[in-house]
């Protein structure tokens, strides 16, 4: 199926993701892992409570990041290959999926 592009085979509910793509999505929660680390630690140390909302809320950003980077990945590849198949239930599960998202 690869033909120079992007390579997405969606079946199943499983996805074959390139390495490229497996790596950055894998760097993000990396960072985030430290993040969550980062504030437990401020916890047991007993950190002023602003300064460990601040840290929370960098968590907060890092995770919606990682959301929309995973979501445009989806859309353009999945989604866009389910369409052109001629399955158009993805699209319903696309809106639930946002609406999921925008809680």
């Amino acid at each position: 199926m690869d033909d120079g592009k992007k390579c997405c085979r969606c079946v199943a509910r499983h996805k074959e993701r390139s390495p490229e793509e497996y790596k950055k999505l894998m760097n993000r929660l990396n960072r985030i892992e430290g993040q969550i680390r980062g504030i437990k630690g401020m916890l047991e140390n007993g950190a002023y409570c602003p300064d460990i909302l601040v840290q929370s809320a960098a968590v907060n950003a890092a995770v919606n990041a990682f959301n929309k980077e995973l979501l445009a990945n989806h859309i353009r590849t999945c989604v866009v290959n389910d369409i052109r198949d001629g399955r158009d239930e993805v699209i319903d599960e696309l809106v639930v999926t946002l609406q999921k998202l925008m809680k």
